[in-house]
């Protein structure tokens, strides 16, 4: 009987230290629950992430929207309008007259030679005879029986020495007809043009003696010496007759050939191989 007592000391010795073991147990599982409930709410947070970013697109979306969509696709359209459509085109043009240069004398003697030139042919295919006077509007001055009068034209490399003398308006050059001298209506025309412009077409009778150049200078020099003759007639006709430019000696001529060169100014072709 004695011994039983220790025995039960013994017996509860063990049970004593099992009870710590079981109570350090408990905590475990305490424990257990903790991290349960800790887990969850790493779970939550992606979720409330998730529900936090539509909310920002939903927030962002209101700010995109102002800017119309429908208004980018009308712009390609435009943009091939603006390309297929020259710009300006729809404008009503302006007429603008353009400046009138003021002629030369050699080109205004041309433009009168050439009229008379069209006039006759036309007066020649109608069978009518345009005998339209010409002349200055003053009377031109009497010539004395024996006088002449002489004077000296160039053009280019011609040169004609011109005589006039009272008459009835024959026109030898070269001791023949200007018509047979000058086949050319232009031609004829050019030479007649001072005699034309003042009046004594019909009543002095011209001699020249031309030699150089061509057809053309030899026109332009008969022309030149006519107009200086008849500044010695009548010196009144000097005005008329510079402002025509029947009186300037035109020094345009052929430009000469130079060493090296194939003309004047044409050179050879370069190769460099």
């Amino acid at each position: 009987m004695a011994d039983e007592p220790q025995d039960r000391e013994t017996s509860e010795e063990p049970q004593e230290e099992q009870q710590p073991e079981a109570v350090e147990e408990t905590p475990t599982e305490d424990a257990q629950p903790e991290a349960a409930e800790e887990t969850p709410v790493e779970e939550t947070q992606p979720e409330a992430a998730e529900e936090t970013q539509p909310e920002a697109v939903e927030e962002s979306q209101p700010e995109e929207q102002p800017e119309p969509e429908p208004e980018p696709e009308p712009e390609p359209a435009a943009k091939e309008k603006k390309k297929d459509v020259i710009p300006g085109a729809d404008l009503e043009p302006i007429a603008v007259e353009p400046e009138e240069r003021p002629l030369s004398a050699e080109e205004q003697a041309r433009r009168e030679a050439e009229e008379e030139e069209r006039r006759a042919r036309e007066a020649a295919l109608a069978g009518e005879s345009d005998e339209e006077d010409q002349a200055a509007s003053r009377a031109p001055a009497k010539m004395e029986g024996d006088s002449r009068y002489l004077a000296t034209g160039k053009r280019k490399n011609a040169i004609a020495r011109v005589t006039l003398l009272p008459g009835s308006g024959a026109f030898v050059v070269n001791g023949r007809p200007i018509e047979e001298f000058f086949p050319r209506p232009l031609h004829q025309t050019t030479a007649r043009q001072p005699l034309a412009t003042t009046g004594y077409e019909g009543s002095v009778d011209v001699r020249v003696r031309v030699h150089g150049g061509g057809i053309s200078g030899q026109a332009g020099a008969v022309r030149h010496g006519i107009a200086r003759a008849l500044t010695e007639v009548d010196p009144e006709l000097r005005g008329e007759l510079k402002r025509r430019g029947f009186l300037t000696r035109d020094a345009r001529a052929k430009e000469r050939r130079k060493a090296g060169l194939k003309k004047a100014r044409k050179r050879p072709q370069f190769s460099k191989r």
